[in-house]
């Protein structure tokens, strides 16, 4: 009787007669350094956020003294300081009116023009509008600050919310016609003739055909578009001087009095300042992963 091996319960012959397991075998002894450099790179990647939310739980003296040690306590006055001293509550539903309404307005002009220019053929006219839209990527932001600035002055919405909704929504619009086009481009073209069987106008297909259509491109753009607007800086600094009207990022800069900067709260502040944009992605990642690749493959 032909002695049975203990790996994989099987005789010589099998093994050697299988391979398949012997490729599949080889696979997976191959990928390891694969897996290994990935949690590396986990690591690291988390590493800062984890050493961010033990200094929130800190004094200014440990975090200066014992910079990488636990907290010897964990207390939340740095986070009732942040919220109710550092007015991190009023700064953060600032962001939010701010971020939320320049992302609407953004998918409307975004969506109702990737339409246009991917389904109603208009041959030479969309493809040179579409270039135009497409040179806005190759715009440094920085050279359009002052512009920027001189339009709003002139338009008397300087140090208004209404001047960072509409500059946001002009930055993001390019790269959000960009991935909408994308998308639209892949819809069969058999759902708009449908539609047009049925009465549908131009209107009536865009809303009640392409945007269901094309919902997964749209929550894509617009959880982009939260992020960028969400932790933009330097044009609310530039375009909102009001302490009342100014955004989370900007209302961070009250940690520092001049002669030191209160690292406790302000750990605690970029801890609350990242959470909506943690749960946002966390909720809504498949949306982005197949919103980023659904227009890559015509069907």
């Amino acid at each position: 009787m032909e002695r049975v091996l203990t790996k994989g319960n099987l005789t010589p012959s099998q093994d050697t007669a299988n391979p398949k397991l012997h490729r599949s075998v080889k696979v997976r002894n191959s990928q390891w350094p694969l897996h290994l450099s990935l949690w590396v790179y986990v690591i690291v990647i988390l590493f800062p956020l984890l050493w961010l939310l033990l200094s929130s739980f800190k004094t200014n003296r440990e975090i200066t003294v014992n910079t990488w040690a636990f907290p010897s306590k964990f207390n939340f006055d740095n986070y009732k300081a942040a919220w109710q001293s550092a007015h991190i509550g009023e700064y953060a539903f600032n962001s939010l009116y701010v971020t939320v309404a320049a992302c609407l307005l953004t998918i409307l002009l975004s969506a109702a023009t990737a339409f246009a220019l991917s389904r109603m053929k208009y041959k030479v006219l969309s493809k040179r509008i579409y270039g135009l839209i497409l040179m806005g990527l190759l715009v440094p932001p920085g050279a359009l600050f002052i512009p920027l600035y001189r339009l709003v002055n002139d338009l008397h919405l300087y140090d208004t919310h209404q001047a960072l909704i509409l500059v946001y929504c002009t930055y993001a619009l390019p790269i959000t016609i960009f991935i909408l086009h994308a998308f639209m481009q892949s819809v069969p073209s058999e759902l708009e003739e449908a539609g047009i069987m049925d009465g549908l106008s131009a209107a009536g297909l865009f809303v009640r055909v392409i945007i269901p259509v094309s919902m997964p491109a749209l929550v894509t753009v617009f959880i982009l578009a939260f992020i960028g607007n969400w932790n933009e800086y330097i044009l609310s600094q530039l375009l909102v001087t009001t302490e009342s009207l100014r955004t989370l990022p900007t209302g961070m800069a009250t940690f520092n009095d001049g002669y030191r900067t209160n690292f406790a709260s302000l750990s605690a502040a970029v801890i609350i300042s990242i959470i909506p944009v943690l749960l946002v992605y966390m909720f809504l990642q498949r949306q982005i992963i197949d919103g980023m690749t659904a227009g890559s493959v015509k069907g």
